[in-house]
């Protein structure tokens, strides 16, 4: 770890001890207090590996990150298996056959004496970094700054690795190895590449996966102070468009004028995606009216950093604009660069286009929705081009189980305050593959991060203090879960 780390500065704003705490949760207290350095350490070596799960990178530094948790889950001393494993995914495009995804960890112990069994989900894949020059400390040098830990993967979702790392390790140190709780720990290695082999491995781990509860550690809180339990989640359709007008390149000032060049056609086709105030225009993709808390346009700017005079867009309440509105993003174009543009019409252009849908909206509808909106509004005849598709399903969390009741009560003791329920406008779209295959499993969706994280960004970084609650929530929870019968 590099920089000025402040060494009170995980303890800042945490929660003092209650007097009515129980001997074991204020056993588990002390555990994640004490082992929170070697949790710090535990989680620097891990961003230290440069994971980056998408195609063009290396895999060999993905496998490296998983032998360094498995090492991680195998020192735990409490399961039965610890495995690396790997799914395959859809078929080869090319070829035939299948390919394999990224390797995960796998780990499970029996629940004994009528306890539950609870999964943990994380993943220790990351985005890539970006540019170097956007980056205010090396990406993969973890970097201490004030209360923040700086680095790829320090918040997403390293983080919630080791928040499943040390509250096992906590509820170890308090109540001994031979706690009766069911656990199954599940590290992805592909989250950041689409969960291409997510189903698959489900599919083929379903009994050492069986639970009664899931914790998916891949959200997000309401800020440094304020715990949340996130609700929902937008689903997505992701797709990458092609125009294209002309067989080849020709000279603009010698057709410009008669001749559409693909640009032009792209142009004026992606702005029919749009209304004036920047809201989604594509029919068919819907909306759903979820429980708003207040939140102003100075905080949207605040933790977006828009820039003077630059207005929000669409309508309704900013949250539920990011919440429960659709969204269209044209996150890449592949066309020629500024410096190496030439006087020629260009014959065809590509983008990327990334659309998040509202919960209640199924990733198939708003796909066809997209799909016919594009081809009926393709300007000038030009020919249209789809291919390259991901989708990925929204979710609503039932609220009403006992595990959430738990899991709000350790909250509420490790932060000293009660969670609110968010929604997010980003998607985790294996949870509906997890419904699909546990559909008695209560699941909640928890988080290391906070509005300053930065995650996909340059300079993410984790704040301390929030994961150090993040711990002793989980931690909590499971000593809960521990103590539990009759589920």
């Amino acid at each position: 770890m590099t920089g000025n780390a402040q060494t009170n500065s995980p303890t800042k704003g945490f929660a003092a001890h209650s007097e009515a705490e129980s001997g074991a949760q204020n056993a588990i207290r002390t555990a994640v207090e004490q082992g929170l350095p070697s949790t710090i350490a535990d989680l620097c070596a891990l961003v230290r590996i440069p994971s980056v799960s998408w195609a063009a990178f290396d895999r060999a530094h993905v496998a490296a990150s998983a032998d360094a948790v498995a090492a991680l889950v195998r020192d735990l001393g409490v399961f039965e298996s610890v495995n690396i494993v790997q799914a395959a995914t859809v078929p080869a495009s090319a070829g035939g056959g299948t390919e394999l995804g990224q390797p995960a960890i796998l780990a499970s112990r029996p629940a004994r004496n009528g306890r539950p069994t609870v999964l943990l989900y994380a993943h220790h894949d990351v985005q890539p970094p970006g540019k170097d020059e956007d980056w205010e400390s090396d990406p993969f040098t973890p970097t201490v700054r004030g209360d923040r830990l700086y680095g790829r993967g320090a918040a997403d979702d390293k983080a919630g690795v080791m928040a499943h790392v040390a509250s096992i390790r906590a509820l170890v140190v308090a109540v001994g190895l031979d706690f009766e709780l069911g656990i199954a720990l599940f590290i992805e290695g592909e989250e950041e590449f689409g969960s291409r082999s997510f189903a698959t491995f489900l599919d083929e781990n379903r009994e050492a996966l069986r639970s009664d509860v899931i914790v998916v550690a891949d959200s997000n809180n309401w800020d440094v102070n304020t715990p949340a339990i996130t609700t929902a989640l937008r689903g997505n359709v992701t797709l990458r468009l092609t125009v294209r007008t002309l067989a080849h390149a020709s000279h603009s000032g010698m057709f410009g004028g008669a001749v559409p060049d693909a640009m032009l056609a792209m142009i004026k086709l992606l702005a029919t995606l749009y209304g004036d105030d920047g809201s989604v225009a594509v029919a068919g993709l819907t909306s759903i009216d979820v429980p708003i808390p207040d939140y102003s346009e100075e905080q949207l700017r605040a933790e977006t950093g828009l820039l003077p005079g630059v207005s929000p867009i669409g309508y309704g309440s900013i949250l539920s604009r990011i919440w429960s509105q659709p969204a269209l993003t044209v996150t890449g174009i592949d066309a020629p660069s500024v410096d190496n543009a030439s006087n020629t019409l260009t014959p065809s252009v590509s983008v990327r286009i990334s659309t998040r849908i509202a919960p209640g909206q199924s990733a198939v509808e708003a796909m066809v929705a997209i799909e016919t909106h594009l081809r009926e509004h393709a300007p000038f005849g030009a020919v249209i081009e789809i291919d390259d598709v991901d989708t990925g399903e929204p979710f609503l969390v039932d609220t009403s189980g006992w595990a959430v009741t738990e899991a709000r009560s350790a909250m509420t003791d490790a932060w000293g305050t009660p969670p609110v329920d968010i929604g997010v406008g980003g998607s985790i779209p294996f949870i509906a593959d997890l419904v699909r295959v546990f559909p008695a499993a209560q699941i909640l969706v928890t988080g290391v991060e906070d509005p300053d994280s930065r995650a996909h960004s340059p300079n993410e970084s984790l704040h301390l203090g929030v994961f150090k609650r993040a711990v002793l929530s989980e931690a909590f929870l499971l000593g809960r879960l521990n103590e539990r019968t009759g589920h």
